[in-house]
C-alpha cells in the first residue's frame, strides 16, 4: 500500500516512516503542499496522510485542489488543531477522517486500516447508480443528477446525501450521519447535521416528489 505522508515537522515525518514501514507500507515523503501537488500529478497513492498547518500551500488548500481536480484517494488528516469547528472544516473541504496530535500509533494504524477497507467497498459496489424518483447518483463519477440536470453539491453534502440513499426506506439518527459524514461519534452541542440537511433539500427539487423526510426526535430518511 502506497501512502503519500505530508507533513513538514521532520521530527514527525521521521516517525511515522519508521512506524508506518516496519508495518509493511510503503511512504513517499512531502514536506509542503506544492510538493504535494507535484507527486498527485505524477502517482497513484493508495492513501494520503496529511497535517494541516504546511508552509505556503496549507493542508485545506491542497484538500480542496485535490478534489476539485477529481481525485478521490482517502485523505486522512493529522493536526494538531483539534476543535470540533477545525475538524468539521476539513471534512467540508473533502477529506475523509481527522485525527488530532498527539495520537496513540495504534490508533493511526486502525483508522488507516478501516479507509482502506472503505475505499474497497466503494469499488466493489455491485451497483454505481443510486436512485430515488427523479434524482441519480452515479457513485463512480461523485455526480448527482435529477431530471437528467447536475446537482452541484459540496464534498460534504454529498457524502450525506449519499450515505442517505444508501440506506434508502432506513432511518438514520443524527448520531449515526454525525459519525458516517464528520466521524464524530457524539456531540449533542452540535446542529451540523440538521444544517448540511437544510443545504441539501435548498438544491434538490421536492415540487414533484418529497425525497427527505424528518422524522421527529430521530433523524431523517429517504423513501420513494
Amino acid at each position: 500500500m502506497n501512502i503519500l505522508l505530508v507533513e513538514d515537522d521532520q521530527r514527525i515525518s521521521n516517525f511515522l516512516i519508521k512506524g508506518l514501514s516496519e508495518a509493511g507500507y510503503n511512504l513517499t515523503l512531502a514536506d509542503s503542499g506544492e510538493k504535494a501537488r507535484e507527486l498527485l500529478h505524477t502517482y497513484d497513492f493508495d492513501l494520503i496522510l496529511m497535517d494541516i498547518m504546511l508552509p505556503g500551500l496549507d493542508g485545506m488548500q491542497l484538500t480542496q485542489i485535490i478534489r476539485f481536480k477529481g481525485n478521490y484517494t482517502p485523505i486522512l488528516v493529522l493536526s494538531a488543531l483539534n476543535s470540533p469547528d477545525d475538524k468539521i472544516k476539513m471534512l467540508d473541504m473533502g477529506a475523509d477522517d481527522y485525527l488530532s496530535k498527539p495520537f496513540h500509533f495504534e490508533e493511526l494504524i486502525s483508522r488507516i486500516k478501516a479507509l482502506t477497507r472503505r475505499n474497497k467497498l466503494s469499488y466493489q459496489k455491485e451497483d454505481q447508480y443510486l436512485s430515488c424518483g427523479n434524482i441519480v447518483i452515479d457513485t463512480d463519477l461523485h455526480k448527482v443528477t435529477q431530471n437528467d440536470k447536475e446537482i452541484e453539491f459540496s464534498p460534504t453534502e454529498y457524502k450525506l446525501f449519499t450515505f442517505l440513499m444508501e440506506n434508502k426506506n432506513k432511518v438514520l439518527s443524527r448520531t449515526q450521519i454525525l459519525h458516517k459524514v464528520w466521524g464524530i461519534d457524539f456531540d449533542n452541542t452540535t446542529n451540523v447535521v440538521d444544517v448540511y440537511i437544510s443545504y441539501v433539500r435548498n438544491k434538490i427539487d421536492e415540487t414533484e416528489q418529497k425525497i427527505i423526510h424528518t422524522v421527529k426526535g430521530t433523524g431523517y430518511l429517504i423513501k420513494d
